[in-house]
């Protein structure tokens, strides 16, 4: 207060302006700050929903399924020929398990990028057996990414004595059946229109016969009655 002159007006003004411009100051440094930690934490908030969706996307590819074969094949189709034609098979098996190894393969890279240190090192040790041509199981790996979820979702973790069964990779769906529904559904169209097409044709022809011995049946008028006197 030493600091502040009320001995005359313009004392009184100058006062109360150096008091308003350091107050502006004040205000526009808290809002810079707060705009610039919320900004921050904007940015936080969309890595960590980006980390977690892509991890969640990762988790499903790698423990969708409970039963059936629930490692990783490593064989590429080269391979699957090779072996098709040393059993003397024409051609190889379904690709199911080239298409589950290319989404583990990708599910792999992700975690490589986004997972924690645990589970880089589990991606990098799957990743290594999958180059190296042997089975890969992924079941740790989906236990410490189910449990990394879990937390980050702020939610309870699993009970220790539920027994869970193992989980592997997805099995991915076929998509032949579409195809061909179509085209049968394409094939029934077309016969029928055919079959449309070839009754209009007949009704035609049927008329234009009718037509024709109506003409034939029925006398020219030019003629002359060889009956009249």
């Amino acid at each position: 207060m030493r600091g502040l002159d009320f001995s005359s007006w313009q004392a009184v003004l100058s006062t109360l302006g150096g008091l308003a411009i350091i107050t502006l100051l004040g205000v526009g440094i808290r809002l810079l700050v707060m705009q610039t930690l919320q900004a921050r934490r904007e940015r936080e908030n969309r890595q960590i929903n980006e980390r977690l969706r892509t991890l969640m996307a990762a988790y499903k590819t790698l423990g969708g399924s409970f039963t059936g074969d629930l490692d990783v094949s490593p064989a590429h189709l080269r391979q699957l020929r090779e072996r098709a034609h040393v059993d003397g098979v024409m051609e190889p098996g379904s690709d199911r398990a080239r298409r589950i190894r290319d989404a583990v393969e990708a599910a792999l890279s992700d975690i490589l990028l986004l997972g924690t240190d645990e589970q880089v090192r589990l991606a990098a040790h799957a990743a290594t057996e999958l180059a190296q041509g042997r089975p890969v199981h992924t079941h740790e790996l989906v236990l410490s990414l189910r449990d990394f979820v879990r937390e980050a979702l702020d939610l309870a973790p699993i009970p220790a004595g539920l027994a869970i069964p193992r989980q592997g990779p997805t099995r991915p769906a076929s998509s032949g059946g579409g195809a061909g529904k179509g085209r049968g559904d394409g094939g029934e169209r077309g016969g029928a229109g055919k079959g449309g097409g070839g009754a209009g044709g007949a009704g035609m022809g049927a008329m234009g016969g009718m037509g024709a011995g109506m003409a034939m049946g029925a006398p020219a008028s030019d003629e002359p009655d060889p009956r009249a006197p």
